[in-house]
């Protein structure tokens, strides 16, 4: 007798309501754990794996779903006009199609992109010349704040896996050349039954690209690249910062057996600059100012990245007070305008004092009283208020 067919819904472990989003992570954590190829030999898992995709394949589907909650596993049987699935289980499946619902439950899928699902899932489709191209590499470099603001060019020089010149990165000896592989007959593919699958994976005898050479080029193997010095001039574009990436295009490794060359990115890091301090476009940077003039205001010079610019300073400035430069910051890349500028005051007290200037400052100072000290007579008064509430307390208590 044939065997009774589970409920799908009880196959995924999902309530009849379930959204397409819970029946697609219950099948995708179903197919993880019960795969073929995780379970080699493991007929029960495979069988399990088949019925999960089944049960996926119709409640994945709008019209099927509604079908299936209207008349059931009859509305794919024979006579049901469901289409799909056949009555008897799993044989109206293609198997390799499963496969795709698998992946496309990981929101990814071969379909579309013409080739076998199979290909993705088993580590990649080797298509001839794909596996040639060059490797990217990657370069830090370290760079001062003035580069990263102005811009500047520079000499990089690294190691690389670079074209062989005694064959110009064919691979051959003079007189030789590529001829297609044997093996694979130019697809760069060989293909293997595992199971009830086929498995494709890049060709043993030419890794690949499809191709064989008769006499490999002595100085780089038959590889068509050979490890060399290879120095390039950068470009740094004004208004960079730490962690900006810059691509330098086909300035990476080249490609094996003439195959094109990898990209180049720069990683770049910017010194500290003990002045100023970058902050997206703006610039801040601490300012000190004399005794005198945080007192009776006055007009300093402060730098800029620019230059010199003059500053005014009100009169009773305190240490921490910020002024705001418009326009004195950086511009940075793609950006439209500078950045501000931001001076945060620090008011300076006089050292190494003379005798003559130590009896000057005495004399000043005996001729202020606590109105010149609104700070300071704050300070006292919400102190008396704070204890006088603490006696008041302690008295209740």
């Amino acid at each position: 007798m044939p065997t009774q067919k589970r409920d799908y819904y009880e196959v995924l472990g999902v309530q009849r309501n379930a959204s397409a989003d819970d029946i697609k992570k219950a099948y995708r954590k179903l197919a993880v754990k019960y795969h073929p190829d995780k379970n080699p030999g493991n007929v029960e898992a495979e069988e399990k794996f088949k019925e999960a995709t089944e049960a996926y394949e119709i409640l994945n589907n709008e019209q099927k779903r509604a079908k299936y909650d209207q008349f059931g596993h009859q509305a794919f049987g024979p006579g049901g006009g469901g289409g799909g699935f056949s009555g008897g289980g799993f044989e109206g499946i293609d198997l390799e199609e499963a496969l795709r619902t698998f992946m496309g439950a990981f929101g990814g899928g071969g379909g579309g992109r013409g080739g076998s699902i199979f290909d993705d899932f088993f580590g990649g489709r080797a298509e001839r010349g794909a596996t040639n191209r060059g490797n990217d590499l990657r370069f830090d470099l370290e760079i001062d704040f003035e580069e990263a603001v102005f811009g500047s060019q520079r000499d990089l020089t690294f190691s690389v896996m670079d074209e062989c010149k005694k064959c110009s990165g064919s691979g051959a000896e003079e007189g030789s050349k590529r001829e297609t592989c044997k093996r694979c007959k130019g697809t760069g593919q060989e293909v293997f039954a595992r199971g009830f699958m086929h498995v494709r994976q890049p060709c043993s005898a030419c890794g690949g690209a499809g191709e064989t050479i008769r006499n490999p080029c002595r100085e780089c193997r038959g590889a068509g690249r050979v490890k060399a010095r290879r120095t390039i001039t950068l470009k740094i574009p004004a208004g960079v910062e730490t962690g900006s990436r810059l691509r330098v295009a086909g300035k990476g490794e080249n490609g094996v057996r003439g195959g094109p060359a990898g990209d180049l990115y720069v990683v770049l890091h910017v010194r500290e600059h003990e002045v100023f301090k970058r902050r997206d476009e703006d610039i801040f940077l601490e300012v000190p100012i004399p005794y005198h003039v945080a007192s009776l205001g006055g007009e300093i010079e402060v730098p800029t990245l620019y230059g010199f610019a003059k500053l005014k300073i009100p009169p009773a400035t305190e240490t921490g007070k910020v002024f705001r430069m418009r326009g004195r910051g950086l511009k940075g890349v793609g950006s439209f305008g500078n950045g501000d500028q931001h001076c945060v005051i620090r008011v300076e007290t006089p050292e190494r004092l003379s005798g003559k200037q130590r009896k000057a400052l005495q004399a000043f100072a005996e001729l202020l009283d606590d109105d010149n000290h609104p700070e300071s007579q704050r300070l006292h008064r919400r102190a008396k208020e704070f204890y006088k509430h603490r006696d008041t307390l302690q008295q209740k208590s």
